[in-house]
């Protein structure tokens, strides 16, 4: 299989399509795009294009599909799928609404998959939204796209001679998140909870939050194991200690962030006085920097 892409050349490119580009007009410039594959063992894969990292289940159940990134990619998304898969997608589950990871929805909805997601997500995708952090107004989902199995807090799945646990995260990324555990492969895809080796987007405006973000990952180390493969929404595939690590850097943003609440400065002066100075280097090389990571978060911490 094809290694995958640098993280920092696709995070790149999903900030200017989904963050500048209206989703009804990114048919340019996804020409170049290459799907890429890792194989993960016991007929599971990563994949990733543009935008949110996709998981794969194949076998004799039919593909088991988590996530699909932007619409002009669906015809390449499929086709690598099926090199891979004698069957097509079965099951389609959204790990949240943002349209990097909903984009395909409607043509593989139109092939016939299930599309199962948190119930919030089929809220969302079924009104008009509006992304806060971006000023961006995201027209409705047509009804195929949207999911038609919808969940509170966990829902299974047993296809593959894999047991598949899905589970919602409260108020993390969004307020809709899903993890997905494959349980015998060790495998955990976790969305967009993991920015891996980069700061987060956290879309506070869709109800996410920093507290929210921690204790998901908590939720997750207590999951997995040493040997778990990790799925990040965005960035490489990622192990317990590069999860560990970008655990203890979110806290790190979170304590610089409320020590200038409790300084009494104000989001400008906040910014100003530069508290994730010591995280940059290694955390801001994303399409987050510095300035938005601590405008969102004291936007977030200063509510309460």
């Amino acid at each position: 299989m094809k290694k995958p892409i640098q993280h920092a050349a696709m995070i790149a490119f999903w900030a200017a399509t989904m963050l500048t580009v209206p989703a009804q007009a990114q048919d340019n410039g996804f020409a170049d795009v290459k799907i890429e594959t890792t194989d993960l063992g016991s007929g599971l894969y990563m994949m990733q294009g543009a935008g949110g990292n996709l998981g794969l289940s194949t076998g004799k159940d039919g593909a088991f599909l988590i996530d699909d990134q932007f619409a002009p990619l669906s015809a390449k998304i499929k086709t690598a799928i099926g090199k891979i898969s004698a069957n097509s997608v079965r099951f389609l589950v959204n790990t949240h609404w943002h349209y990097d990871h909903v984009g395909g929805n409607e043509s593989i909805g139109k092939d016939g998959a299930i599309i199962v997601a948190h119930n919030n997500v089929r809220k969302r995708m079924s009104t008009d939204q509006f992304i806060k952090a971006f000023k961006r107004e995201i027209k409705a989902s047509p009804a195929i796209a949207w999911p038609i199995i919808t969940f509170t807090d966990e829902i299974s799945f047993y296809q593959n001679a894999q047991n598949i646990h899905v589970f919602h995260v409260k108020n993390a990324h969004t307020d809709g998140d899903a993890m997905v555990y494959f349980e015998d492969a060790d495998v955990l895809h976790m969305g967009d909870v993991f920015f891996n080796k980069m700061y987060p987007f956290i879309d506070t405006g869709s109800g996410g939050s920093i507290n929210g973000m921690i204790a998901a990952q908590e939720r997750a180390l207590a999951l997995i194991t040493d040997d778990t493969k990790i799925i990040p929404g965005h960035g490489p595939l990622a192990s317990k200690a590069d999860l560990q690590s970008n655990l203890a850097m979110l806290k790190a943003v979170r304590r610089a962030v409320l020590k200038t609440i409790a300084d009494g400065k104000s989001e400008d002066e906040a910014v100003a006085s530069d508290p994730l100075a010591a995280l940059n280097a290694e955390w801001g090389n994303g399409f987050i920097k510095a300035e938005p990571m601590v405008r969102t978060v004291y936007g977030d911490l200063s509510k309460g």
